[in-house]
C-alpha cells in the first residue's frame, strides 16, 4: 500500500533513550531513526486518481449520487435519463480533483524546495555539501552565519572565543534578541581540525524525541570520560546562527523528531460549522426523502389492488402489487432526489472561490510598504470568518512591531521628549512631517535613531552635569556587547531589546559603548575614549527589578549605577531626593498615561574602604554552597540604598497600525480577544495595556502565578468568586446531542463588571491539566481579557483546543512566527501575519496579510458578507428546491403514484443547472445588507453570526414549511384554473403537457420573485441574471418544444408545440401572476410586522442608513491611555548576562581602531526618517523589510492533511 502513499507499516515501539555514535550511520542506522526529509504532500501521479476518489465519495452527498446514478441505469425503475445525474456529478469530482491537485503540486514544491537546501556534511574526513534531506542522525555538520540550523544539534565548536555561539530564536519563541550557547571544553578544543573531527567517536545517550523546548538533558561519553549534556548545549531546527563564521554540531534529532517538529501540531481538516450542519441536514433530508418515497409506495401498492386494473389501457396491469410498489420506491428516489442537488456543493464552491478573490482584491487590507496583499490561502473557510467568538493573538509581531523606541526622558526634573509650539507653547504631535534632531555632529551615531526634542542635544552640548550622567549611566549599566566589523558601524547584541534601545540612545547623545571585557567597559564621551573598571555586576532577575554596576572612572573615583523598576528603586534613594521624587513621578505618570515602559536611574559614590569590605562578603556569598542566591540578594540590598535619583527614561514597544482601533471594534462586536505570548509577563502586561485589552476602568486583573496544582486551583478559584459568588459547582455544563454523541458545552455565563485575567506558562500547565482544564476554562471565559504569558508553542495549541472542546464557538488564531504554527493549525481558522519573524505562520495559515489592523475587515466586512451570503444561499436554495420537489409529491396522488414526473425531462435537467443557477449566485456573490463603511461603523451586526441566526436548524425547517406551502399553490392553483377549460378556440385545455408546462412557468417566476425579495443590493449583474435566467427559461422553452428538435429526437423533445399553444392564453399569465403573488405574500407580511415589533440590528442601521446615505468618517484616534499605573520597566524579565559578562567567557574579537568619533560627519546619503522614533533591532538588521517570499526551513509546517471537498 506504500505505492500508494499509504504508510501500513507496523507502528515503531516507543523510544525510551536514544543512543548516538558520531561519525557511525552503519551504528546509528541500526535504530531506524527517522532522516531529515520532510514530506507533506498526499499524494503521487499514481495514487491521486484512487485516493483522491476515494476521499470525495466518503462526503455522503458524493456517494448518495453515484448510488443514484446507479439506479438511473436500470431500465424498470427509472424513469429519467441517466445525463440528469452524471453531468452535475462528474463536474464536482472534476473541480474539486483540480483543486485538490493544485494544493499538492504546491506542497510537493515547498517540499523540495525545503529538502533539497545544502548543507556542509563531514564526511570520511572531508566537508561533503549534502542536501538537508540526506542528513542523518549521529552526522556532523558545520554550519555558518546566518544559516538555518538543519536539524537538533548537540554543538561541538565554533569560531568565536571559549566556543560560543549567537543564534536567533524568533522561529521558536517570538523573540529576537540573540541567545548564548556554548559547547563542551572537550569539544570545543577540536575547533575546525577536520581529523579531530573526523576521528570523534563520542556516544550520546539522552532523552527520546519530545516537545519541550526548554529542557535537554543527556550525557556525552568521549574518552572514558562522561560529560553532562542540558540544553545550553543543544541548536534547535529552526533557529538562525548569528554573529558566528561557523559552527559544527553532531546530529540527535533530524526531520519529524526535531523539537520544533513535534511542537507544530497536527494538521487537521479544517470544516465550517455551516457545513457540519449540512451533514446533519443532508440525513434529515435522507429521511424525509425515504419517508416520502414509503409513502408514495405504499400508495401505489394500494392503488394497484383497488384502482389498477381499470386503467390496463394506460397502465399494464401488476399481478404481484408488493413487487409494483418496491420498485416504485426506488423510482420515486431517483424522481425526487432534486431535494439534495448536487448542484448545491459545485455553487458553494463557486460562492466561497468568488468572496476568497474579494479578499485577496481588497485594497484597503493591501499593506503598501510591504508590498503584501491580503491572501486567502484556503477558499473553503470564508463564511466561518463570520461567526468568530475568540481570537488568539500573539503578541511579538502580532501586535506589536517588535521594535523598542527611546521616546522621552526626565534629567533632573525636566522633561524631555515633546516638541513644542515654538509661539504659544503648545504641545505638538509628532508625525513623520516632524523634523528630527540632527546627530551629524557625532560620527559614530546611529542613522536608525529618531528623537524630536532639539533641547536634550543642546543640554548635552552645554555639558549639564545631570545630563550627562544620565547618558553615562545608560553607557555603563547594562550586558550588551559591542561588534565593530566595520570601523565606525557599531552593532550592539543585546539581553533585550528595551537595552539595546537605551544603549543606543547614549550612542546617539554623545556616550557611546564600544567594547567590554570581564574587567573593563570602554566608552566615548563626546568624542573622548574613557576605559572604565567594571568590579561587580549586580545582575537583574524577576524579584530584585533592577540591575546595577560598580565601576572606577579613569580617575579613580568608585560609582555604583543603577537602574530598575520605579518602585524598587525610589524604597532605596537618599532622603534628600525627595523633592526630585515627586517631580519624577509626576513626568513617570505621563509617560505610563502614554502607554511607555519606564526605567528610573540612580547612582552612589563609593568609599574604597567600605568597598573592599563589601566585595570581600560579596565573594564569600557568591561561592558559598548553601543558600547562594539569598546571601548574595542580602549583599546586593546592603549597598543598593541611599542612592541619588538621576532621572527616568521611557521606551514604547511600538505597537502596530490601528491595533488599539482593531480590538475596540471587535470587543464590540462581542469577540473576545485571548494573547498567548512566549513573551515575559511584565511585557505582556504593558502592552494589554497599551492596546486596550486591559483597562484602568476593569473591576480587578487577576494574575495567577502560583508553583502547585493545588494553589493554581485556588487562585482560579477565588477569581471565578469574585467574579460571580453566586456560582455553583456543576451547573455551568450543558450536554449537546449531536448525532447521539453527547459532548460536554461550558454555557456562558453573565458577569457583572469587566475582569482580565494573566496566567504564566508554568500555572497554565498545571490549569491544562485534565483535572482542572475545566476550572481554568470557566475562570476565563467570565472574563473580558485573558493574558498567557510564557506558553510554549503546544501550550498555545492546548489552550486553543481546550476552548474548540468545551465552547460552542468558532476560533481564530493569529499569529507571525513559527511558533504560532501549533496554534493557528488547531484553531477553527489560522491567520498568518507576513510579519519580522519569518513566513512560516503564514505558509500554515488559511488567511494571511502584513498587519494585524486589517483583521477588523477581514472578520467585520469579508467574514459577515461571505457569512451572510452563503446563509441566505442556502435558505433560498433549499427553499426552490424543496418546491420544486414537492409538487412531484402531490402530483403523485393524481397519476396514479405511477412515478411519472410533473416536469418535461429537459426542465428538469436545467432546472438547477440553467434557470435558477445565475440568479443565486449573483446574489450569493454580490449581495450586502450594509456597505463595508457601515459594517465597520457598527460592529454589533457583527453578533447574529455569532448565534448561527441566518442559517439554524430552525431556520432550515421554516424554510421547508415556506416550500411545502409555495408547492401546494403551485400545484393546485394552475390544477384549479386548467380544470375542465377550454382554449379560445374551443379545444380543451387541460391535457397534461399544457399543465406542466403552465407548473414549470409558475414555478421559475416565482422563486425568481422569491429571490427578489431576498435581495438586499441590486447591481446590474444581478439585474442581467434574473432578467436573463427568466429570458433564458422562455427562450429554451420555445426552442424545445419545436417541431425540428422533436424529428431529430422524438423520446427527448415529445412537448411539441405545448409552448406556442398554451403561452398565448391570457388565463395562463393570470394563472402565473396569481400563483406568485400568492406565494410571496406570506413572506412580505411576515417580514413587515416583524420589523415593526421586533427589529433587528440589520433593520435598524439599515433604517439609519437610508437617512444618513453615508456615515460620518470615522476619526482615527491617537492612542492616549491615561493612567496612574506604571507601564512596567524596561527590562527582559529573566536572568541577565551579569554572569557572563563577568566570567570571560563571551570575549570577541578586538574592535578596529576607534574612528575619529565626534567629527561632523554629516547623515549618510540614504537616510530617511521614516518613523516616530529609534528603530531599535536586536540583530542589527534593517526594519519592516519587504518581506521575501522565499520560504525557511520551516515550510513543512503547511497543512498536510487537508480533506478533499
Amino acid at each position: 500500500m506504500s505505492f500508494f502513499g499509504l504508510d501500513c507499516a507496523r507502528k515503531k515501539e516507543k523510544e525510551v533513550e536514544r543512543k548516538i555514535r558520531a561519525n557511525d550511520r552503519e551504528y546509528n542506522s541500526s535504530f531506524k531513526y527517522a532522516t531529515n526529509c520532510i514530506k507533506t504532500s498526499k499524494y503521487n501521479p499514481f495514487s491521486f486518481l484512487p485516493l483522491n476518489l476515494f476521499e470525495q465519495f466518503q462526503r455522503i452527498a458524493n456517494a448518495y449520487f453515484l448510488f443514484l446514478l446507479i439506479l438511473q441505469v436500470i431500465p424498470a425503475i427509472s424513469s429519467l435519463s441517466w445525463f440528469t445525474t452524471v453531468v452535475p456529478l462528474v463536474l464536482v469530482l472534476s473541480v474539486t480533483a483540480a483543486k485538490d491537485a493544485i494544493d499538492d503540486i504546491n506542497r510537493h514544491r515547498s517540499d523540495r524546495q525545503v529538502n533539497n537546501r545544502k548543507v556542509n556534511v563531514l564526511i570520511s574526513g572531508k566537508l561533503t555539501s549534502e542536501k538537508w534531506m540526506n542528513v542523518q542522525v549521529g552526522d556532523i555538520i558545520k554550519l555558518e552565519n546566518n544559516q538555518f540550523v538543519t536539524a537538533d544539534l548537540l554543538l561541538l565548536s565554533s569560531s568565536e572565543p571559549l566556543n560560543l555561539v549567537y543564534i536567533e530564536t524568533a522561529e521558536l519563541d517570538g523573540e529576537t534578541n540573540l541567545k548564548v550557547k556554548q559547547s563542551l571544553t572537550v569539544t570545543g578544543d577540536m575547533g575546525h581540525n577536520l581529523e579531530a573531527l573526523a576521528a570523534f567517536n563520542g556516544e550520546v545517550c539522552c532523552e527520546p524525541p519530545n516537545n519541550r523546548l526548554d529542557r535537554f538533558t543527556g550525557t556525552l561519553t568521549f574518552d572514558t570520560q562522561k560529560y553532562s549534556l542540558d540544553n545550553e548545549r543543544v541548536l534547535l531546527r529552526g533557529c538562525t546562527l548569528r554573529n558566528t563564521d561557523w559552527c559544527f554540531g553532531l546530529v540527535l534529532f533530524a526531520g519529524p523528531e526535531t523539537k520544533l517538529m513535534q511542537n507544530c501540531g497536527k494538521s487537521t481538516f479544517k470544516r465550517t460549522s455551516i457545513d457540519r450542519l449540512m451533514n446533519v441536514l443532508v440525513l434529515f433530508i435522507f429521511a424525509l426523502l425515504a419517508l416520502m418515497c414509503i409513502i408514495l409506495a405504499v400508495g401505489h401498492g394500494i392503488w394497484e389492488n383497488y384502482t389498477g386494473s381499470k386503467f390496463n389501457v394506460f397502465l399494464p396491469h401488476e399481478e404481484n402489487a408488493a413487487f409494483s410498489a418496491f420498485l416504485t420506491f426506488w423510482s420515486y428516489i431517483i424522481i425526487l432526489n432534486t431535494v439534495v442537488p448536487i448542484s448545491l456543493y459545485v455553487s458553494m464552491e463557486v460562492i466561497r472561490l468568488g468572496n476568497s478573490y474579494y479578499i485577496n482584491w481588497d485594497r484597503n487590507m493591501y499593506h503598501t510598504r510591504t508590498d503584501t496583499p491580503a491572501e486567502a490561502r484556503t477558499t473553503t473557510l470564508n463564511e466561518e470568518l463570520g461567526q468568530i467568538k475568540y481570537i488568539f493573538s500573539d503578541k511579538t509581531g502580532t501586535l506589536t512591531q517588535n521594535i523598542m523606541t527611546f521616546n522621552k526622558c526626565s534629567i533632573n526634573g525636566k522633561s524631555y521628549g515633546d516638541v513644542f509650539q515654538h509661539y504659544s507653547g503648545q504641545t505638538l504631535e509628532i508625525t513623520e512631517e516632524t523634523t528630527p534632531v540632527d546627530f551629524s555632529f557625532n560620527g559614530l551615531a546611529d542613522p536608525k535613531f529618531l528623537f524630536y526634542d532639539h533641547s536634550l542635544v543642546e543640554a548635552v552640548k552645554l555639558e549639564l552635569p545631570e545630563v550627562h550622567a544620565f547618558f553615562r549611566l545608560l553607557a555603563l549599566c547594562h550586558t550588551c556587547m559591542a561588534e565593530e566589523k566595520k570601523e565606525g558601524h557599531l552593532v550592539y547584541q543585546a539581553q533585550s531589546p528595551d537595552e539595546g534601545a537605551l544603549v543606543t540612545a547614549a550612542r546617539n547623545f554623545g556616550f557611546v559603548f564600544r567594547s567590554r571585557s570581564p574587567e573593563t567597559i570602554t566608552i566615548e564621551e563626546m568624542g573622548i575614549q574613557r576605559t572604565y573598571e567594571l568590579l561587580a555586576i549586580l545582575d537583574f532577575n524577576n524579584v530584585r527589578k533592577r540591575m546595577s554596576v560598580i565601576v572606577r572612572n579613569p580617575e579613580g573615583k568608585l560609582s555604583l549605577y543603577c537602574k530598575g523598576a520605579d518602585t524598587i528603586i525610589y524604597e532605596r534613594l537618599h532622603p534628600s531626593c525627595s523633592k526630585l521624587m515627586e517631580v519624577t513621578t509626576e513626568h513617570l505618570n505621563e509617560f505610563a498615561g502614554e502607554g511607555l515602559r519606564t526605567l528610573v536611574l540612580a547612582y552612589k559614590d563609593l568609599d574604597e574602604d567600605y568597598f573592599a569590605e563589601w566585595k570581600q562578603r560579596h565573594h564569600e556569598s557568591s561561592v558559598a554552597m548553601e543558600d547562594r542566591e539569598e546571601k548574595l540578594d542580602k549583599v546586593y540590598e546592603e549597598i543598593e540604598k541611599d542612592m541619588m535619583l538621576i532621572g527616568a527614561t521611557a521606551i514604547e514597544d511600538k505597537l502596530q497600525d490601528g491595533v488599539a482601533l482593531t480590538i475596540e471594534l471587535l470587543a464590540k462586536a462581542e469577540i473576545k480577544i485571548w494573547v498567548l505570548t512566549g513573551d515575559k509577563q511584565e511585557t505582556a502586561e504593558n502592552i494589554g495595556y497599551s492596546c486596550n485589552l486591559l483597562r484602568e476602568e476593569m473591576n480587578d486583573v487577576f494574575i495567577v502565578a502560583a508553583h502547585s496544582p493545588e494553589e493554581v486551583r485556588q487562585e482560579l478559584r477565588d477569581a471565578r468568586l469574585k467574579m460571580q459568588p453566586s456560582t455553583e459547582q456543576d451547573k455551568f455544563l450543558i450536554p449537546e446531542v449531536i448525532l447521539g454523541n453527547t459532548p460536554k458545552v461550558v454555557q456562558d455565563e453573565h458577569v457583572n463588571g469587566e475582569y482580565g485575567l494573566v496566567i504564566n506558562g508554568h500555572s497554565l500547565a498545571f490549569a491544562l491539566e485534565s483535572s482542572m482544564e475545566l476550572e481554568f476554562l470557566r475562570t476565563a471565559c467570565m472574563c473580558k481579557t485573558v493574558i498567557c504569558c510564557r506558553v510554549t508553542p503546544l501550550q498555545k495549541a492546548q489552550v486553543v483546543e481546550l476552548v474548540k472542546r468545551y465552547k460552542k464557538a468558532v476560533t481564530l488564531a493569529i499569529g507571525d512566527g513559527a511558533n504560532d504554527v501549533s496554534m493557528i493549525k488547531a484553531a477553527h481558522i489560522g491567520v498568518g501575519i507576513s510579519g519580522q519573524e519569518g513566513m512560516q505562520a503564514v505558509l500554515s495559515s488559511d488567511f494571511s496579510f502584513a498587519q494585524f489592523r486589517f483583521l477588523q475587515r477581514l472578520l467585520l466586512v469579508h467574514g459577515r458578507w461571505s457569512y451572510l451570503r452563503m446563509c441566505k444561499f442556502l435558505r433560498y436554495f433549499f427553499y426552490k428546491n424543496f418546491t420544486f420537489t414537492f409538487v412531484h409529491f402531490w402530483y403523485a396522488f393524481f397519476c396514479g403514484f405511477s412515478a411519472q414526473t410533473v416536469y418535461d425531462e429537459g426542465f428538469i435537467t436545467l432546472y438547477n443547472l440553467v434557470y435558477t443557477a445565475l440568479p443565486v449566485l449573483g446574489m450569493s456573490l454580490f449581495d450586502q445588507d450594509v456597505n463595508a463603511n457601515w459594517s465597520l461603523e457598527f460592529p454589533q451586526l457583527y453578533v447574529p453570526g455569532q448565534l448561527s441566526q441566518y442559517f439554524s436548524k430552525r431556520a432550515f425547517m421554516m424554510c421547508a414549511l415556506h416550500s411545502c406551502y409555495s408547492s401546494l399553490v403551485l400545484f393546485f392553483v394552475p390544477y384549479a384554473t386548467t380544470y375542465d377549460t377550454a382554449r379560445a378556440d374551443g379545444r380543451d385545455g387541460a391535457d397534461y403537457q399544457s399543465f406542466a408546462l403552465i407548473t414549470q412557468t409558475c414555478l421559475t417566476v416565482t422563486v425568481c420573485v422569491q429571490l427578489g425579495l431576498d435581495l438586499s443590493y441590486w447591481t446590474v449583474v444581478n439585474h442581467l441574471f434574473v432578467w436573463g435566467s427568466l429570458g433564458m427559461f422562455f427562450f429554451l422553452t420555445f426552442t424545445m418544444y419545436t417541431d425540428g428538435l422533436f424529428k431529430l429526437r422524438p423520446a427527448s423533445f415529445a412537448f411539441i408545440g405545448t409552448a406556442r399553444n398554451c403561452l398565448n392564453q391570457p388565463n395562463v399569465w393570470l394563472t402565473v401572476a396569481l400563483t406568485a403573488l400568492l406565494c410571496v405574500l406570506p413572506v412580505v407580511a411576515y417580514r413587515f410586522i416583524y420589523c415593526q415589533i421586533y427589529p433587528t440590528i440589520n433593520d435598524k442601521v439599515r433604517y439609519k442608513m437610508r437617512q444618513m446615505k453615508e456615515p460620518a468618517p470615522r476619526p482615527r484616534p491617537r492612542l492616549t491611555r491615561r493612567s496612574t499605573r506604571r507601564s512596567g520597566y524596561a527590562f527582559s524579565h529573566a536572568q541577565g548576562y551579569g554572569d557572563l559578562v563577568t566570567s570571560r567567557r563571551f570575549l570577541r574579537r578586538p574592535a578596529p581602531a576607534r574612528s575619529a568619533g565626534f567629527t561632523p560627519a554629516g547623515r549618510s546619503p540614504g537616510f530617511k526618517p521614516t518613523g516616530r522614533s529609534a528603530g531599535y533591532s536586536p540583530v542589527g538588521r534593517e526594519q519592516n523589510p519587504k518581506q521575501k517570499v522565499e520560504p525557511t526551513s520551516l515550510q513543512m509546517f503547511r497543512a498536510v492533511k487537508d480533506a478533499s471537498f
